[in-house]
């Protein structure tokens, strides 16, 4: 592999002529620089950016942690942050967490070893908190929707509250009033927010919450179909059902096409993340729209704002749901 001491000696120039060439930190005549580019075309130079990192302090890479899953919402904001890096010139090393407190561990270990210059944090482990990050307490951090609420970083958020309650008042505003909710796990902050804001618009619609209606479906396509087979068992089912993700939602009509019901004639459903998936499900789901590429790219921006100010106080940046209605909620059939 070429050096940039190669280059120099087929330039017929110093290391530093060619230095100033690549970063353009001097004035070089058109000479020069045309000899120093002939030579790193022959020998296909390609420069260190490790080496030029070590010397700014800076490798211009971003880490980022994601719980390991099936949900493409991940894999959308995932996109949303590469996007960005591409445009202001920076690389992103990805890791999955699977869910797991020791790999989390290894990877930050792996991020910091590379020097990354941050690191976005989209993990859904219950329990996070301060003490796995405790020995990285240098590299700046954003959480980007998913993570510990407690965590000393800035914190990106979806408004599941405000969601939940969009989601649940559009299927009251169609006259359901024995609505079922199918939630995530129980100590995950996207969970327990979305199951507020339906709890919320339930009792400010002055309707009780029938708590066999309410079933932890693990934010996943199996866990959403059990738990809707498990709502269809009850002597009495809800009319209208609200999933807190795309793909338990997405599960649950595929329970519901195996009982042989209709959706919407029979049942109502709602998702909630709105991921590219949801427009092509039979019917088309409703689902609450979470801006994902918007939410990787402010990622991104309010990392490096981070990582250029690193005592600012630390930021809350909420994210603005909306609904978007499909085919798989109708009116209550009288």
């Amino acid at each position: 592999m070429a050096t940039i001491k190669d280059v120099a000696r087929l330039a017929r120039v110093s290391t530093s002529t060619v230095s100033h060439v690549l970063n353009k930190t001097r004035f070089v005549s058109p000479e020069i620089t045309g000899r120093v580019q002939q030579a790193i075309d022959t020998l296909n130079y390609t420069p260190s950016a490790l080496a030029r990192g070590l010397k700014v302090n800076q490798t211009r890479t971003l880490g980022m942690l994601v719980s390991s899953s099936s949900n493409p919402f991940f894999a959308e904001v995932v996109q949303g942050v590469e996007q960005r890096c591409y445009e202001l010139g920076y690389s992103l090393v990805l890791c999955n967490t699977q869910g797991d407190r020791e790999r989390l561990g290894a990877s930050l270990d792996m991020l910091q070893q590379k020097r990354v210059d941050g690191v976005i944090v989209m993990c859904t482990q219950a329990k996070l908190n301060d003490g796995a990050f405790h020995r990285h307490a240098s590299l700046p951090l954003v959480l980007a929707d998913w993570g510990p609420v407690d965590l000393d970083a800035d914190l990106i958020k979806d408004s599941g509250q405000q969601g939940g309650r969009l989601a649940t008042g559009h299927l009251l505003g169609l006259g359901h009033r024995r609505i079922g909710c199918i939630t995530g796990p129980a100590g995950q902050r996207a969970s327990e927010e979305r199951l507020a804001g339906f709890r919320a618009a339930m009792a400010a619609a002055g309707l009780t919450v029938r708590q066999e209606w309410i079933v932890d479906g693990g934010f996943e396509l199996a866990g959403g179909k059990a738990a809707m087979e498990r709502l269809l068992a009850l002597p009495g089912r809800p009319t209208a059902v609200f999933a807190c993700n795309d793909m338990m939602a997405a599960g649950a009509l595929r329970a519901l096409a195996d009982a042989g019901l209709a959706v919407p004639g029979d049942i109502s459903v709602v998702g909630y993340d709105n991921i590219e998936l949801a427009r092509y499900l039979v019917p088309a789901l409703t689902s609450i729209e979470q801006p994902k590429a918007k939410l990787g790219a402010l990622a991104v921006d309010t990392l490096l704002a981070r990582i250029q100010d690193p005592a600012s106080p630390r930021r809350l940046l909420p994210l603005e749901p909306s609904l978007v209605i499909r085919e798989s909620s109708a009116a209550l059939a009288i």
